[in-house]
């Protein structure tokens, strides 16, 4: 049976108007900052209009541009999903978590700027250091907000111990990976955006070892 206990004073209970409006902010930036990541994608200019191989070297120049597009499409909705989900289990929010939800926000806001720079100068490790930092302290924010909600018992379901600490590494592996691919992009850039896709099998590696039972409460 849920934990449902009533929302003390500073908090919003689930299906009030301050929690909904919440949500439906978080939603509409996450939209805008996905659709913004097209923006960085400049149409080439051509000298001859008709020039068909003109063109061609045009949008092959934009291939580390539609690359990083495509990558942070991918991890900006991976962020949306996991909010989404992480949402679900929430019985109210409380003002620090409004307020650490914001920052979150905010650095997911800033992630077409780092993503135009990768597309621009890919072959730059500066480039990619500043990607990983930014995408480092989206998910370090995660990592946040769930343990205040856990801590301050805004979840529908006390977790047990064992399956909260289990969730929170799940969380904080993209900050391991991110960080860890800044050294090596000063070797070569390539290997390190290889480093990001590594959240894929350790993930996979994570879930299979989940503690007994955390399908419950995650």
């Amino acid at each position: 049976m849920s934990d449902t206990s009533r929302p003390g004073k500073g908090e919003y209970e689930r299906g009030s108007d301050e929690f909904s409006r919440v949500i439906a902010f978080s939603d509409a930036l996450f939209a805008i900052a996905m659709t913004l990541l097209v923006v960085g994608i400049t149409v080439p200019a051509l000298q001859t209009a008709g020039d068909v191989s003109e063109l061609a070297d045009g949008l092959n120049d934009l291939s580390a541009e539609i690359t990083s597009f495509f990558i942070s499409f991918a991890v900006i909705g991976r962020y949306w999903v996991a909010h989404h989900q992480f949402v679900s289990l929430l019985r109210s929010i409380d003002n620090r978590f409004i307020l650490v939800n914001l920052v979150y926000l905010c650095f997911v806001a800033l992630l077409p700027f780092p993503t135009d720079l990768l597309g621009t100068y890919f072959e730059n490790p500066l480039s990619i250091a500043i990607y990983a930092v930014n995408v480092a302290v989206i998910s370090g924010f995660e990592v946040v907000m769930f343990t205040h909600a856990h801590r301050a018992g805004l979840l529908e379901r006390k977790m047990p111990e064992e399956v909260f600490r289990w969730g929170r590494l799940q969380s904080t592996l993209p900050v391991v990976l991110f960080l860890l691919s800044i050294p090596v992009a000063f070797v070569t850039t390539g290997l390190a955006v290889a480093v990001w896709f590594l959240t894929v099998p350790v993930g996979i590696f994570l879930d299979r070892r989940q503690p007994p039972g955390a399908e419950e409460y995650l």
